[in-house]
């Protein structure tokens, strides 16, 4: 067989690689509580924590809850306004259950972003890796003095495979980019249950791990896992996501006039928003990921 071609059936089909869109300096990823909690610039996203780390921000009152982190300065707060009608019973200063106040932490958080490409001949199949690979490279661009990581699973052929494992290395990513073969069928739900793995693979590595999966697709699956119809099966293998509060990003790339509405269904499976994007470029697609993680939490 030539070396730039694979079988599909009885038929030979050309291999085509695409190369790495255009890159550009990505913008920073704030939170609204990122936003409240900066003191200066240069950190990355923050998030709390229930954990006993992070900075101390404010207190909150412990309730029915076990004490645990008390702030004691905010306790004694609380407790001092009440000591002039407390039965101190020979005791300089009494607390009350109801006085106790937990503290309040953020930490500093990274985001995961994996991008889920249709890598089959369903689309324009080529164009879209080519934007992908670029947006890939744009947010790797500061993303190590952020620890955020962006990760890359594509599905064609009979499987979905991981060609970029979650990352912040730029040379990773060059070197794992460079070689994407496209064409084949769609394994939509082997794409979705791939993804789902590697994101909770993550969350177990590190709880306070903000990911968001980005789906590029039309919605149109037709190679099943279990034997199952295969768009049932991506319907279930979204569903997933949304019952483990996994945040999505549907990038419906079916054109306009042939809209079966497939990948409308499937973003509301998954839970989260599905976006049109009429030229589809790597800064369109960081822009698009941005604005979901700026109004994420």
């Amino acid at each position: 067989m030539p070396a730039d071609s694979r079988e599909s059936g009885t038929k030979q089909v050309p291999r085509r690689v695409a190369p790495v869109g255009d890159t550009f300096k990505a913008k920073r990823f704030d939170t609204k509580i990122d936003r409240m909690t900066r003191s200066k610039g240069g950190r990355r996203s923050t998030t709390r924590t229930d954990r006993k780390r992070g900075r101390y921000i404010k207190a909150r009152p412990v309730g029915r809850e076990r004490p645990s982190d008390l702030a004691f300065d905010a306790t004694l707060r609380e407790a001092a306004v009440h000591q002039a009608h407390r039965d101190r019973q020979g005791v300089a200063f009494v607390i009350e259950r109801q006085d106790l106040q937990k503290k309040v932490r953020v930490r500093r958080a990274s985001n995961l972003i994996l991008f889920v490409v249709d890598a089959s001949w369903s689309m324009a199949a080529s164009e879209r890796m080519e934007a992908t690979k670029g947006a890939v490279m744009s947010l790797l661009v500061d993303a190590y003095q952020r620890r955020d990581q962006v990760g890359m699973i594509v599905f064609q052929r009979d499987k979905a495979r991981v060609v970029l494992p979650p990352t912040n290395s730029v040379e990773l990513a060059e070197k794992a980019l460079h070689d994407i073969p496209v064409g084949g069928k769609t394994p939509l739900s082997s794409g979705l249950f791939l993804a789902y793995n590697v994101i909770m693979a993550a969350r177990r590595r590190d709880p306070e791990t903000r990911p968001i999966m980005v789906l590029l697709t039309d919605g149109a699956g037709n190679v099943s896992m279990t034997g199952m119809p295969a768009q049932e099966e991506a319907m279930r293998m979204a569903e997933l996501f949304k019952h483990a509060k996994i945040r999505t990003v549907t990038i419906n790339m079916e054109h306009e006039a042939f809209d079966r509405g497939l990948a409308k269904k499937l973003a509301k499976a998954l839970g989260g928003p599905i976006y049109n994007l009429p030229e589809l470029r790597a800064d369109s697609l960081v822009r698009t990921v941005e604005s979901e993680l700026e109004w994420a939490k």
